[in-house]
């Protein structure tokens, strides 16, 4: 615990200027962000006596070990620096909202040349127009199954459009009526985007006028006696008034607001949000988080309006926003609303009639969210501390383990080996922890040799950061590098892969690639590597680094450029744990009080042996085999057998499948990459856009092959060096044989699957 005046700023030090300000742990790690109207005043509030202090605020400042701050103009750019911060070092002592779940909304993507309208999760995207969120993906598909009638906007997916304009047929919704069919030429493109753009103002609100319009037709095909006109727009009339009702009407003034209402105890607070448009309530979401600073409820809707636009601009900022509690001073909070809108937005607290109304049923939401997440937080609190209680008393430890990691490799038949590392905290995945490896140090099926190369370079990484931060002894160190390279050699007699656990935090002699599953849903790249589906949903995996890269260094997600061959590691974006000396997030930092195998005696003995060789003498091991479901133990002859009912077991059980799963869906995505490859995919330095555009140039890999270096060279982007590299690849390349179709028996023309190829692959 470190004493407050040890790093306390000077008398006169400190500006008295608004500015945002952090304090920082005795390892460089920010663990409090906030702004102040005059940083000498707010500064010098923490350095008073303890005993005055909130029992929050006492225990951060006794955690820090310095404070620095950064000068601003206004106290609208310290709102704005302090979520900016926020966001980057997502320090632990700083309220921090996350949604209790992942929210639908209804997205029309204006991007494309043919907007689709589609159900939306995750991080919002330029150029796509969202309404909501709502409650179920069920409520959209219904709303939009109506809204099709009357705006038959294109709701299928790319593979589809395409394959449909290929054939010349549109899909069932082009038959039925619900889909314009843009892809058979039925309308044009501006036509198409017409009616997204109708359906878009429907939904925004502008309701009165269209349904007048369609009201207006339908009696003008009347007396034209064109009565299946009229008797169409009168069940269009009908299908968007039953589209209207699924959202009551709340606000009889076609009110544009968003209500925000707080629900709190001493611990923790729940946050509700209603988005009303044109008088509608459009979309619902809440957040719970942990009150891990001293702060009332003004200060937690200040928190809220800061996640909830700070990264809105335009229409999705209303021109109201309704709060239980206004945040003090309320100028400069409503300054930002308005400079994100760019108009002026109105934060106040509703004093009477139907807002006032409204708001009460938010906070009763907002009360019932809170009560809900405590009984269910509670139920599972008491499971998870039961089955860590009897993992620890089976397994002889000393105390619950907190962290456990579970290490599994898989390959098919050999190829392919790839471990994964699966991290559960307090007994729920951590999955911004995920680690997945590629090994390459050896060929062949040797699952002990793996898990002893996995094992070492996981906890080769801990010691090379305990050793950054000043964490690990030079005599550890030492000691560890005079230490005999000990060879992988299993039960089985298998002999592995020789280790120096001296070089710690040196170039590694063979290449593993590891990724975290939190980067995946951001569409993060690995350096090296194009992307490739992974087992979650949203998600990209790294793929092989290759030629030049290899040769030439490659760059991490930092921008940090590593010698080829060693392992490039970054920050997960929005990944919160240990961080680097920036104070952003690091890899590998913390250490496991248990480290879990899946298999038997040989790979526990392989992992404790890694984990010996390296000096680490303060984390358990053991092994799940999958048979009997014992529980193997290092230097142990017989098993450990829990009971069939025991809660540790299910909690076992659950991180084993879970790394297997994370292995085998890795390992099936490299498989399938595999299967994709052709003869381009082996020259060295040509990405997928140029391959692309070679394949688009010539029309097929064939007469690629037959083209000159000064044919190659009118490819856009492709210069003569490349051109002969390419020329001579494909001169080794031997040509495969024609394909057939088993269907017909005849020869598919080369041209045509060299086209095709284009999408994905290569094929000679």
């Amino acid at each position: 615990m470190a004493d407050p005046s040890s790093y306390r700023p000077k008398p006169g030090q400190i500006p008295d200027s608004p500015g945002v300000y952090k304090f920082r742990d005795e390892h460089g790690r920010v663990i409090y962000v906030g702004k102040a109207k005059s940083l000498r005043q707010r500064l010098s509030s923490y350095f008073q006596d303890l005993a005055n202090l909130h029992p929050r605020t006492r225990t951060m400042v006794t955690t820090a070990a310095a404070v620095e701050w950064t000068v601003v103009s206004t106290e609208v750019e310290a709102l704005q620096l302090e979520y900016s911060w926020i966001k980057e070092f997502d320090p632990r002592f700083n309220v921090k909202y996350r949604d209790d779940k992942s929210y639908p909304s209804l997205a029309v993507t204006l991007n494309e040349e043919f907007p689709r309208v589609q159900v939306m999760r995750g991080a919002k995207k330029k150029g796509v127009r969202y309404f909501g969120p709502y409650g179920h993906a069920w409520a959209i598909r219904e709303t939009v199954d109506l809204m099709l009638r009357v705006f038959p906007v294109r709701t299928c997916s790319a593979g589809v459009f395409k394959r449909s304009a290929q054939i010349g047929r549109p899909c069932l919704l082009g038959y039925i009526g619900k889909c314009s069919a843009p892809c058979v030429g039925r309308v044009t493109a501006e036509e198409h985007r017409q009616l997204a753009e109708e359906f878009c103002d429907f939904m925004a609100g502008r309701t009165g006028t269209y349904l007048r319009r369609l009201e207006q037709r339908m009696h003008e095909a009347a007396e034209e006696m064109e009565y299946e006109k009229a008797a169409r727009l009168r069940d269009d009339i009908g299908a968007l008034k039953r589209a209207m009702e699924k959202n009551a009407v709340v606000l009889a003034d076609a009110t544009d607001a968003d209500l925000i209402a707080v629900a709190e105890d001493e611990l923790e607070a729940a946050v509700q949000i209603f988005h009303v448009r044109g008088g509608r309530v459009r979309g619902q979401r809440g957040w719970v988080t942990d009150k891990v600073e001293a702060v009332d409820t003004a200060g937690l809707v200040e928190h809220a309006l800061q996640q909830l636009y700070g990264e809105e601009s335009g229409d999705a900022v209303p021109k109201e926003v309704l709060v239980p509690a206004v945040p003090d001073p309320a100028e400069p909070v409503t300054e930002w609303l308005t400079g994100r809108r760019g108009s002026r937005v109105d934060l106040r607290i509703p004093q009477r009639g139907d807002k006032k109304d409204l708001m009460e049923t938010v906070q009763r939401n907002a009360q019932q969210a809170l009560a809900l997440h405590k009984t269910k937080r509670a139920s599972d609190l008491t499971t998870r501390s039961r089955a860590l209680e009897e993992i620890a008393e089976a397994l002889g430890l000393d105390s619950a383990p907190l962290r456990v990691e579970c290490f599994d490799i898989s390959h098919l038949q050999g190829d392919d080996v790839v471990a994964s590392m699966v991290v559960f905290e307090d007994g729920l995945p951590r999955k911004s922890e995920y680690r997945r490896f590629q090994i390459k140090s050896f060929a062949g099926q040797d699952d002990v040799r793996s898990m002893h190369e996995v094992v070492s370079r996981r906890f080769r990484r801990y010691l090379h950061e305990k050793q950054k931060t000043g964490e690990w002894e030079e005599e550890a160190t030492e000691a560890a590098g005079s230490a005999e390279p000990v060879g992988a050699t299993g039960a089985t007699g298998a002999t592995g892969a020789a280790v120096t656990p001296g070089t710690v935090g040196s170039p590694e002699t063979t290449e593993v690639t590891e990724v975290t599953e939190a980067t995946q849903s951001a569409g993060a790249t690995e350096a090296a590597g194009a992307t490739e589906p992974a087992g979650t949903p949203g998600s990209t995996e790294p793929a092989e680094a290759a030629g030049a890269a290899e040769s030439a260094g490659v760059t991490g997600p930092t921008g940090v450029t590593a010698p080829a061959g060693q392992d490039v590691d970054g920050p997960a974006p929005g990944s919160s744990g240990p961080l680097d000396e920036e104070g952003r997030p690091k890899r590998f930092a913390y250490p496991p009080q248990l480290v879990v195998v899946d298999g038997g005696k040989p790979q526990v003995a392989a992992a404790k042996r890694a984990l010996d060789e390296l000096g680490v003498d303060d984390v358990a091991v053991c092994g799940l085999a999958k048979r009997l479901e014992e529980v193997w133990l290092p230097d142990e002859d017989d098993p450990v057998v829990l009971p069939r009912s025991s809660e540790g077991l299910y909690l076992l059980q659950r991180v084993r499948d879970e790394a297997h799963r994370f292995a085998i869906t890795y390992q099936r995505s490299k498989r399938a990459k595999s299967m994709k490859a052709g003869p381009l995919d082996t020259v060295p330095g040509l990405g997928d856009s140029r391959k692309q555009a070679l394949l688009k140039h010539f029309g097929s890999v064939k007469r690629l092959r037959a083209a000159t270096v000064e044919q190659i060279c009118e490819v856009p982007g492709v210069g003569r060096k490349t051109a002969e590299t390419v020329a001579a690849a494909l001169a080794g390349a031997a040509p495969a044989a024609p394909a057939v179709n088993t269907a017909t028996g005849e020869i598919i023309e080369d041209e045509a699957a060299g086209a095709a190829s284009s999408n994905g692959g290569t094929r000679p």
